[in-house]
């Protein structure tokens, strides 16, 4: 049995037949070297997913209705964050590619420049956000019942914006160069701060005043004070890979803008394809009722956590393909992808037995309400199958955005997130009749056409040879 788990993990049989280009680390070398930058990244990704659900948890002792609240929410506020999520990608691609090419001046000129460019439209965004919110939620779908506290949380989430997005920027380009214990470090002090505050604010505890959905909100932000603070602090010191220090030499240069907007830009048109598809598949549910978009909610919330595996293993293959192929290790650069893979498909297994066999014990950790643990136990069996989808296409895509083909799967976004699923939702939801578990087969195609697209691209190879 051992020795058959270790062949999961060959360097040669990864290759696929490939010829090797030089010396491969021995199995558990590799295995090593991947977990050694996938675990502080998946333990974070899980972390967040978890807190998530917390504060799912705990809002949901408010009633069906905060949990829509918060929910509707989400699709608008990572729209705006489409802009910063594109710019850390290119952020940990391009960081990645010079540490491989061994130079640490390039690197740091990436990472200043990214910062003072997120500076400048944390401030846009967060001014669109709080002045538009009540036409934006308007939009997403609140009801009647949602919709006040909905602005309120969105207005508070989005008014502390800039300390999240310092943050992400300055971990986007320490994830690049493997440094991702310091994301999960920060993130763990914001998550726990959180909570904590959460405790506080929702529902009034130890003298401070009862806020209930807003209250979830002021936590948020304070958390991510925390952790803009702890992010900057990494990157003060001179003797660190990553420095920030600000010489009276420093300038914009040209070809670092144009190689963040290249990378970034096709990236930003793939999240925007993602997080307007999302939104409408998310209206389309938000339709059925206050009740059914609250057991949507939970479902996203536990999915949430193969997502979070799955992104931790996605970091992993950016920093590592991304320094293999600066290195000029074509064949190490494929070897982490598949090894990515095998590893993210045994934790889709574990998940998998778990949505199965506990679907409406999970369910009950949010709620008490009949009618929702019995939407719960439909999901899941659905979430059951989709856990393996969806861990396959966040790895394999980082690996395309970790070799810089982001064209490709910003591509595969417009025409399965964009179009697919939102088009199938809506059919699946009301002319088929299915409701809420329409909703969820459409997702379960959506993954499907996703997870062909991008294997299919990975599988042929062509994205060692792009240079960024």
């Amino acid at each position: 049995m051992a020795k058959l788990f270790w062949r999961l993990f060959d360097g040669r049989a990864l290759l696929r037949g490939q010829e090797p280009t030089g010396e491969i680390p021995d199995n558990r070398s590799l295995l090593r070297q991947t977990l050694a930058i996938a675990w502080p990244s998946t333990l974070e990704s899980f972390l967040i997913a978890l807190v998530g659900m917390v504060d799912t948890i705990m809002v949901g002792g408010l009633g069906a209705y905060a949990i829509s609240a918060v929910g509707l929410t989400n699709q608008p506020k990572l729209l705006g964050m489409c802009v910063f999520i594109s710019l850390n990608v290119a952020v940990s691609a391009l960081v990645a590619r010079r540490k491989g090419e061994d130079d640490r001046v390039a690197a740091n000129r990436v990472m200043k420049q990214a910062l003072v460019i997120t500076l400048v439209l944390a401030v846009v965004v967060s001014a669109v956000f709080v002045i538009f919110a009540d036409p934006i939620l308007d939009l997403a779908g609140t009801n009647e019942d949602t919709h006040a506290s909905s602005v309120a949380y969105m207005r508070i989430i989005m008014g502390g914006l800039v300390f999240n997005v310092v943050s992400m920027v300055i971990n986007a380009a320490q994830r690049g160069v493997g440094n991702t214990k310091i994301a999960m470090r920060t993130n763990i002090v914001s998550n726990l701060v959180n909570i904590f505050f959460n405790y506080l604010f929702i529902g009034g505890k130890l003298g401070f005043p009862r806020l209930e959905v807003a209250g979830a909100a002021i936590a948020t932000v304070i958390g991510t004070v925390f952790a803009c603070g702890m992010s900057l602090y990494s990157v003060s010191r001179p003797e660190s890979y990553l420095y920030l220090g600000f010489s009276k030499g420093f300038h914009m240069e040209k070809s670092i803008m144009k190689s963040i907007g290249s990378l970034g830009s096709s990236t930003l048109v793939e999240q925007i394809f993602l997080r307007v598809g999302f939104m409408v598949s998310a209206i389309i549910v938000a339709r059925l009722g206050t009740t059914p978009f609250a057991a949507h909610q939970i479902g996203m919330n536990l999915t949430s956590l193969a997502f979070a595996l799955g992104d931790g293993l996605s970091v992993a293959a950016v920093a590592l393909v991304g320094q293999s192929l600066g290195a000029g290790r074509k064949d190490l650069a494929r070897i982490y992808g598949n090894l990515c893979q095998r590893v993210g498909l045994l934790f889709a297994a574990m998940l998998s037995v778990l949505f199965a066999l506990f679907g409406r014990e999970l369910f009950s950790l949010f709620t008490n309400e009949t009618i929702i643990l019995d939407y719960g136990e439909k999901i899941t069996s659905i979430a059951a199958f989709t856990v393996f989808l969806q861990i396959s296409n966040v790895i394999f895509s980082g690996c395309l955005r970790g070799a810089g083909d982001v064209k490709y799967v910003a591509m595969v976004s417009l025409f399965s997130v964009a179009l697919i699923r939102p088009i199938s939702s809506y059919l699946f939801c009301y002319p088929l009749g299915l409701g809420l578990v329409g909703a969820w087969v459409s997702l379960a195609l959506d993954l499907s056409v996703r997870v062909v697209l991008v294997f299919t691209r990975f599988a042929k190879g062509k994205w060692v040879d792009i240079k960024i």
